[in-house]
């Protein structure tokens, strides 16, 4: 059995990163500008952009909206990577608050319904 850190690994980052790609494109950066302000390859950045990597997660309205926002942010010069860090943790904190992590982790990791590893909205620990 995987540890829910893992999950959020495997799935809520690349998610969190693609929505993030595909927010950045619509802004009117390149692929590579993107790689470079992401610090992932520009072939990641294809991936993320049609959907081969990191769309395992639809995120709600609010969570898009934190998503627009950070994009325009980046696109604007407005955060250093410890900015970006920071907002990446915020948006997995916020992720982490509705279920989505322990939703993942009984359908990747078949775990009992009556679980309680993830701790839900309940869930205190660092984004990894």
């Amino acid at each position: 059995m995987r540890p829910p850190c893992e999950i959020v690994v495997w799935y809520v980052i690349p998610s969190i990163r693609s929505e993030l790609a595909k927010e950045l494109l619509n802004l009117g950066m390149k692929q590579k500008e993107i790689s470079e302000l992401l610090d992932i390859t520009q072939p990641a950045v294809s991936q993320y952009i049609s959907d081969k990597r990191g769309h395992g997660i639809k995120f709600n309205d609010e969570v898009q909206e934190l998503i627009k926002e950070f994009a325009l942010d980046l696109k604007e010069g407005k955060l250093n990577q410890s900015g970006i860090i920071s907002r990446i943790c915020d948006l997995c904190r916020r992720i982490k608050t509705e279920d989505v992590v322990c939703q993942l982790h009984k359908e990747k990791d078949n775990i009992p319904v009556n679980c309680n590893a993830c701790m839900g909205s309940q869930a205190d620990h660092e984004c990894h």
